[in-house]
């Protein structure tokens, strides 16, 4: 009987052990594979930015102009800043400036107050103001033309400034994005060889582009109305369009 209690016990404790180490077995399998899917979800390889450039001179300028006319009578203040209006969008009629390249981007009608040296609020008149952006496809016509706008609208001319951009952007975005490329795969060959390492494929690549800068010009206007034949001078510069690609190397 003490035999075979003994052996019964040495079974029962050889099936836990097995259990015990089929566990842990179980428990490490598991861990090897947490560690594999941790690894994989790392950030590995060789990353760079390459960044590519185009300087371009601009083929379109474009202007924000109108009025803005403020008078004691609201009925006044619009019936003057209507008519100057009017003159004006002659002026761009003259230049030949297409209807879709004049957009309104402002209207506003307001009461002008001031206070007293009694603190009360006093009505001083209305202010109307009206301004349009005008896309001049020849900038060659930019200062004679706001010369005009300026004769035309009279005192209550507004010129808010102008920016020079570029009509069709397409073509000197592949460029620069072809530059940003071979910037890019120069900087990944140049960290592979100072790193002994060797370059694999691109498994990685992103297009951050999209942005040129424009020059903006604000004329001296108030010269203008001064009187004389000189044209305003006016100066197109050159923008930069650029381009930036991220691209994700794998490391051989």
């Amino acid at each position: 009987m003490n035999n075979k209690l003994i052996s019964v016990v040495g079974i029962s404790l050889a099936a836990l052990v097995l259990l015990a180490v089929g566990a842990f077995g179980f428990s490490l399998s598991d861990k090897s594979s947490a560690g594999s899917e941790i690894v994989s979800q790392q950030n590995v390889g060789i990353w760079v930015t390459g960044t590519g450039k185009v300087t371009v001179v601009p083929d379109i300028a474009v202007i924000n102009l109108g009025v803005q006319v403020q008078m004691d009578k609201l009925e006044a203040a619009q019936a003057q800043a209507a008519q100057s209006m009017e003159a004006i969008m002659a002026v761009l009629a003259g230049y030949n400036i297409d209807e879709k390249d004049i957009q309104t981007s402002n209207y506003r009608v307001y009461p002008v107050w001031s206070w007293t040296v009694n603190g009360e609020r006093k009505l001083d008149g209305y202010s109307v103001s009206n301004t349009v952006t005008v896309k001049v496809r020849n900038t060659d016509d930019a200062g004679s033309l706001i010369d005009d706008v300026v004769a035309a609208g009279g005192e209550y001319t507004v010129i808010n400034g102008i920016s020079f951009t570029v009509d069709d952007t397409e073509e000197y975005y592949t460029q620069a994005r072809a530059n940003a490329i071979a910037n890019a795969i120069a900087k990944a060959t140049q960290i592979a060889k100072l790193t002994g390492v060797t370059l694999g494929e691109p498994n990685y690549i992103v297009d951050n582009s999209g942005s040129y800068g424009s020059i903006y010009y604000y004329p001296d206007y108030d010269s203008v109305k001064a009187g004389g034949n000189s044209v305003t001078p006016i100066s197109t510069g050159e923008v930069e369009i650029s381009v930036s690609i991220q691209i994700v190397y794998d490391i051989k």
